[in-house]
């Protein structure tokens, strides 16, 4: 019987490959005008050290798996791991191959390009866009930091300072108006960032725009997940990709609220 492991097939992408494996850029179809804009922004994080990994298996046309992981100084996390190797996504896709290892194979897959450096960190959630915490824990994780409902995580190699959450609610307070905090190290952030501007138009708002264009300044973004951040009054109001009929609905609670005083 052929395991598993045997069927898969572990690629790294790179901007002279990706091509071939455009599913690297989270599904978005390659004619889509926002395509483009990602493959830019890899070309420059792959002078960082960005890499990707996407896991194919047998039999399956597109693939299964992918990890997303960088050296930490030039993680897009509002965190602090320097000298670690750091996970920027994790994930698998389809019911038909769900807790049989596929997570396993891509974290063991990184621990290789990390073998000279303190360990490997992440960021886990129990909400969307992001790997739970259990998948790194069943694979020698330990957690040492939690905020709200997402993990810091860390798998050490060698000895030296841990990793750490840096202080984001501190830097959401500086945000008085309504904002957008946002990079394009997700392409789906970067999609929202042109689907939401017929939406404000509607409702007569224009927010105050910040695209975060480098990695330290994400790792002092006004929040964990960093990379999107709608925030209003100094609240976080959405830290993810939302739809526009969600943000619509935002928006009609801001106006309420405004006119009840």
């Amino acid at each position: 019987m052929i395991t598993l492991a045997a069927r898969a097939n572990i690629v790294e992408v790179s901007l002279a490959n990706i091509d071939q494996h455009p599913q690297a850029i989270c599904f978005i179809n390659p004619q889509h005008p926002l395509y483009p804009k990602k493959i830019a922004w890899l070309g420059e994080q792959y002078r960082h050290g960005l890499r990707i990994k996407l896991l194919y298996l047998q039999g399956e046309k597109r693939p299964v798996g992918f990890i997303e992981s960088v050296p930490g100084e030039s993680c897009w996390r509002a965190v602090n791991v320097k000298g670690y190797l750091f996970i920027h996504c994790l994930w698998t896709t389809g019911k038909k191959y769900q807790h049989l290892g596929l997570g396993t194979l891509l974290l063991q897959a990184v621990e290789k390009d990390a073998a000279s450096m303190l360990g490997i960190a992440a960021i886990a959630s129990d909400g969307s866009f992001m790997a739970g915490k259990e998948i790194f824990l069943k694979n020698g994780y330990e957690l040492i930091a939690e905020s709200g409902t997402e993990q810091l995580l860390v798998k050490r190699f060698k000895k030296g300072a841990p990793p750490a959450i840096n202080d984001w609610r501190a830097e959401l307070k500086k945000y008085k108006e309504l904002s957008i905090v946002y990079a394009k190290q997700c392409p789906w952030v970067a999609r929202f960032i042109e689907e939401a501007r017929p939406i404000f138009e509607k409702f007569n708002l224009q927010p105050v725009v910040t695209e975060l264009k480098t990695a330290a300044q994400a790792q002092k973004a006004p929040s964990l997940y960093g990379v999107f951040n709608l925030i209003y009054n100094g609240r976080l109001l959405a830290d993810r990709y939302i739809s526009t009929t969600r943000l619509a609905n935002i928006l009609k609670n801001i106006i309420h609220c405004s006119e009840e005083y």
